[in-house]
């Protein structure tokens, strides 16, 4: 319990330098723009993918659960609602980990390794203003963008699973889809959960990294953590917003 409630201070002290560091100058927004690109382009296309079969998975599994009950024609509400309430940002979030996570924090731990963050102090620049706030911030703002990715790749890839190889009326599948999915109770709070989650992955992911220990070995083990203590820390938090929003 010790060793878990210092872990959340050193954590929270982090954020407060991460805040504190955060400048509206010219330099930090051009290194935060090419973040953007690094971490939250080229992450599009396994959150297209991964929707993609989510919502292909989903139609499927979920039409034969409702066509047992007479209420195929509500495929529609179900996978929308789904998606838009927990798969959604989760498994951005989740696979956001797996591969901008992984990369932040291995890329902070080979920085800390050859002796850069060191370098950059003995050189009066703060280093978390330098190389971690432009990745922290770059996290918050690709994560809810990468969520409207994947949402729109599962409801296309549901939509075409259901019309052109279930056969169920694309009329009743938009219909239902209009008629259960409101602006703020689920298409406003999925992006409420996005941010929250970018914000934890993006303070893990740099945490790690930036403290890691200055050897190889030291690399790695930022690396898993940053991947496995996301992940959870994704899982936890969506239960406490469900229980809130919900």
């Amino acid at each position: 319990m010790r060793e878990t409630l210092a872990a959340l201070g050193r954590f929270g002290l982090f954020l407060f330098r991460i805040l504190g560091a955060i400048r509206p100058g010219r330099s930090q927004w051009r290194d935060t723009v090419r973040q953007i690109y690094v971490i939250g382009a080229r992450s599009v296309p396994i959150i297209a993918v991964g929707g993609a079969f989510v919502g292909l998975v989903m139609t499927l599994q979920g039409y034969r659960t409702l066509v047992t009950f007479g209420a195929g024609n509500a495929l529609g509400t179900m996978l929308s609602l789904t998606v838009f309430r927990e798969l959604g940002p989760v498994l951005t979030a989740i696979l956001f980990c797996g591969r901008a996570g992984s990369a932040m924090a291995a890329e902070l731990g080979l920085m800390r390794a050859t002796d850069q963050i060191t370098s950059l102090s003995m050189m009066a620049i703060d280093p978390v203003g330098k190389v971690v706030v432009p990745r922290f911030l770059a996290t918050c703002i690709s994560v809810p963008l990468l969520t409207a990715v994947f949402i729109c790749f599962s409801i296309v890839a549901g939509w075409f699973q259901a019309v052109y190889l279930l056969g169920v009326d694309p009329g009743y599948f938009w219909a239902s889809l209009q008629s259960s999915v409101d602006l703020w109770d689920d298409y406003g709070q999925a992006f409420v959960k996005a941010a929250v989650f970018g914000v934890f992955c993006a303070l893990i992911a740099t945490h790690v990294g930036f403290h890691a220990r200055p050897t190889p070995e030291g690399t790695s083990v930022a690396t898993t953590q940053a991947v496995v203590y996301g992940s959870l820390m994704v899982l936890f938090l969506d239960f406490l917003l469900s229980a809130t929003l919900y």
